[in-house]
């Protein structure tokens, strides 16, 4: 067992996984190999480092969004929670997840609908420019794509990751048809952790 300091824990492990994708003869896209990277060390999974899918410069429009101060539109608290809530406020943004909203809860009860596409709705309300960032709820991505073609909620990126068996590799294949910026978790895996990863990636790129 290597004994390390815990400020060096971070770079060890970023260490190891570059030495890992080297002997799976993996070559990563230098403009997407921080955000992948920080994925694979959130989740110490290697199928990420194929499984992401981005859409053109999708990471360099994410991180020039932040720069200018956008928001963060998440559907859990625990992505929320993950976010670099600092980070993102020293940049002029912040992070909005609408689900345990009140009016939220009983639009979504009314309608019969998840509380997910009712946040997507309050989404496009936003007077602000936004990065939608889903890891739970594939809801959010079906109504998302619906406004999307609609022309009534406009994303500066989508990051589509979330994680399950029902109509989750539909949804994200749905969002991967519009003409919006995308990363993606192509499949079944991802999840709120991921989701606040991706952001993070970004935010560390621009603040480090």
């Amino acid at each position: 067992m290597i004994n390390i300091k815990p400020e060096d824990i971070e770079k060890r492990s970023f260490e190891i996984i570059s030495e890992e994708l080297k002997e799976k003869g993996i070559i990563l896209d230098p403009i997407n190999e921080l955000v992948i990277k920080r994925v694979i060390h959130t989740s110490a999974d290697f199928d990420y480092a194929t499984n992401l899918v981005f859409s053109n410069k999708a990471t360099l429009i994410g991180i020039e969004a932040l720069k200018k101060g956008c928001d963060i539109v998440t559907d859990t608290k625990m992505a929320q929670a993950g976010i670099n809530k600092r980070v993102l406020a020293s940049l002029g943004g912040e992070v909005h997840c609408f689900m345990s909203d009140e009016d939220v809860a009983v639009e979504a009860k009314k309608r019969g609908v998840t509380r997910a596409t009712i946040s997507i709705e309050k989404a496009a309300k936003l007077n602000k420019p936004f990065i939608l960032a889903i890891g739970n709820a594939p809801t959010a991505l079906i109504e998302l794509k619906k406004l999307i073609d609609e022309k009534k909620i406009n994303p500066i990126l989508i990051i589509g990751v979330p994680v399950g068996f029902v109509n989750v590799v539909e949804a994200k294949e749905l969002i991967m048809e519009t003409d919006v910026p995308y990363i993606v978790a192509r499949g079944r895996k991802g999840g709120s952790n991921v989701a606040a990863a991706i952001v993070n990636a970004m935010l560390y790129q621009i603040t480090r």
